[in-house]
């Protein structure tokens, strides 16, 4: 197939994939005494951490590439009437929760890492934007996984949006049954759901959702 140039922003899932793994991994190498079995990571990007000057330059692609290309799949899949409209209703939604991801984690970062929720940026970050990141990665996977029952067209990705959402429960769950030693461990699974799907979603829109 001919590829337009919104097929390529697909690529820019990928991009966002490889830079907020790359953060995770080095940016805690700046960060004397991190322990990634037990710490969030949210920790590394908090405004007192050591790591937060290396997290910027490592993280700053994903927060671009993760938005516009959730967003080009958005419109792709509206405009050219792809697959059902659950289907395109869930993809609408992901864009939507990547958008209150990257604009709500920037406006309101943790204040110091490892701490309570003292201020008002920490209730937010806590209570206000994790929440609704939540709400909204459940409903879109949810309706991308019933989209994948309804359409073969786009029976893959709405298996690949099964295996997010379990892993987000996976780390959910793990939270609160895990001892705080492996908190760190099954959190994991939870911030890395989203933004590999948001790989798998650019790379459909790569291919034209074909």
């Amino acid at each position: 197939m001919r590829r337009q140039l919104i097929n390529w922003m697909g690529m820019a899932g990928v991009v966002s994939l490889l830079s907020y793994t790359a953060a995770v991994v080095l940016a805690s190498q700046a960060y004397p005494g991190y322990d990634w079995m037990s710490q969030a990571v949210s920790d590394l990007s908090a405004t007192t951490a050591p790591s937060r000057a290396l997290w910027d330059q490592l993280a700053s692609p994903d927060g671009v590439c993760s938005v516009v290309s959730a967003t080009c799949a958005a419109i792709v899949v509206t405009e050219r009437e792809v697959s059902t409209k659950t289907f395109r209703a869930g993809v609408c939604l992901f864009a939507l929760m990547r958008w209150v991801s990257d604009v709500g984690y920037g406006l309101f970062p943790l204040s110091e890492a490892g701490v309570g929720m003292p201020v008002f940026q920490d209730v937010m970050h806590v209570y206000v934007v994790t929440t609704a990141v939540v709400l909204l990665s459940i409903a879109s996977l949810s309706l991308l996984i019933v989209a994948g029952r309804q359409d073969q067209g786009v029976r893959m990705l709405g298996r690949a949006a099964a295996l997010a959402l379990a892993m987000m429960l996976v780390g959910a769950v793990g939270q609160g049954l895990v001892p705080l030693a492996y908190f760190g461990v099954v959190e994991r699974f939870s911030v890395f759901a989203a933004v590999g799907y948001d790989a798998v979603l650019g790379l459909a829109l790569f291919r034209g959702f074909v």
